[in-house]
């Protein structure tokens, strides 16, 4: 490209698929090959004039900004944007051209709902800011970028509502991502694992969703988000227990139906976790439990099983789990039949061959129907893992052992902290003001922390 009066030669550097190449052919390239009328004044003004005209007057993209150094401007140049290099000129000019192509916004997949919004975050940063804007119209609302992984250079932007959001948390998450020291951040659970308190543990202590709504809500509960670019997830930070079992669709239908719906999670997640447990203690230690009818059905089933009811239990959860996965990671249109239809043939020919009792394939069936019922799959996943552990308990101790690991949980689930916050509130420490969101789902207007009126607006 050629600036006239007096010619300048120069040349625009950009990235193909990186950068919008009509953004460049038509602000940098148009723009200088046919520059303003300011242009004329080169002859008369000082190298840094001129290059502050190039920079405000004759380029025409929204953001311009000039480097010195080699590290800055490779790094815009990998971010989308395009470099304008002029002959006699110490500097580099970084125009915002960036033009990738991305999801257009769509349906969420992981946290579907009958009634309410229907868009769900994509891969692109700016799109999902302007997702939570559309929902938190408030000048308040304030949005800091910064870059992490000392190779991927991924931008991740700390969403929060100013006047909300407690300052020693807000200090507390940007000290935490400082010491974010790793070479690659791809996804947002590079972030959810750095930033945990507890490491060892199964439970799931920060809240990941790609539901804008859901982060809207979050913000005005006085929370704060975390937007990853590249990846259609959120991070909300702090995050308790009894988050995991809302749902984006307790708030849009009647408050009646949304704490049944939410009670009846609670008890799924119950059973999912000490369903095959309760069927080993009782068939193992305690027959007297069982109704005397019910109890010589059971046997008579079990009749000529080679195995213990723990091996048993087991058989069966590692073939339904084996099967689970199967149907995640093959192709979309086959794996939800091929997991189904497969459960069906192994249990009845599992039956059939006298490897395991009828009653085994119900309680593993069950158990399995109830930990689809968590909204939050990583929280499923926990109770996937720990329902073993509890069979290993029940097998050794009967009931004891049950309540034994149950001891163990509890107390495992209060001494956890997220970034800093009790974890099983507001059930350890009880407050009896939190359960009106917590175990179950007043009315709305009962919901309000605060009603925040802002005088500038």
């Amino acid at each position: 490209m050629i600036i006239h009066e007096p010619e300048i030669s120069g040349v625009a550097v950009f990235i193909n698929g990186l950068a919008d190449e009509q953004l460049v052919s038509e602000c940098i390239v148009s723009a200088t090959l046919h520059p303003s009328k300011e242009a004329h004044y080169f002859k008369e003004d000082t190298k840094d004039k001129r290059l502050s005209i190039i920079e405000k007057q004759i380029l025409s993209v929204a953001r311009v900004q000039a480097y010195d150094l080699w590290s800055p401007i490779i790094h815009s140049l990998l971010s989308g944007n395009s470099i304008v290099l002029i002959d006699g000129f110490d500097k580099a000019l970084s125009c915002s051209t960036p033009g990738s192509k991305w999801r257009s916004i769509e349906e969420p997949s992981t946290e579907t709902t009958v009634r309410g919004p229907k868009d769900a975050f994509n891969e692109s940063l700016q799109t999902n800011l302007s997702l939570i804007r559309r929902r938190v119209k408030s000048n308040r609302l304030r949005v800091e970028n910064t870059e992490l992984g000392e190779t991927t250079h991924t931008d991740v932007a700390l969403v929060y509502v100013d006047d909300l959001v407690d300052k020693k948390l807000l200090q507390e998450i940007k000290q935490r991502l400082n010491r974010v020291i790793t070479h690659k951040v791809i996804s947002e659970a590079n972030i959810e694992e750095a930033m945990q308190d507890e490491m060892l543990t199964p439970f799931p202590t920060i809240y990941n969703t790609e539901r804008p709504d859901m982060v809207a809500y979050a913000l005005v509960e006085e929370k704060v988000a975390l937007i990853i670019d590249g990846t259609p997830f959120a991070l909300i930070l702090p995050t308790d227990f009894a988050q995991f079992f809302k749902a984006a669709e307790d708030y849009y239908q009647r408050y009646d139906l949304s704490t049944f719906i939410r009670l009846l999670r609670y008890f799924a997640f119950t059973v999912s976790l000490l369903g095959p447990s309760l069927y080993v203690a009782l068939i193992t230690f305690h027959q007297d439990l069982i109704p005397t009818t019910l109890l010589i059905r059971l046997a008579s089933q079990r009749e000529g099983i080679p195995f213990p009811a723990l091996v048993e239990a087991l058989i069966m959860e590692f073939t339904f789990e084996l099967l689970r996965e199967a149907g995640l990671r093959m192709p979309r249109a086959i794996g939800q039949a091929v997991s189904i239809v497969g459960a069906l043939v192994i249990g009845q020919a599992a039956v059939q061959a006298g490897i395991v009792s009828a009653s085994m394939v119900i309680v593993v069936a069950a158990t399995g129907i109830a930990s689809f019922t968590t909204p939050a799959y990583n929280l499923a996943v926990a109770a996937r893992l720990l329902r073993f552990f509890m069979m290993l308990l029940a097998a050794t101790f009967g009931l004891y052992g049950i309540i034994l690991g149950l001891i163990m949980l509890v107390a495992h689930l209060s001494s956890l902290r997220s970034v800093g916050m009790p974890y099983f509130a507001p059930f350890a420490p009880f407050s009896m003001k939190a359960q009106k969101d917590g175990l179950f789902r007043l009315p709305l207007k009962w919901l309000d922390k605060r009603h925040v009126e802002d005088k500038n607006s």
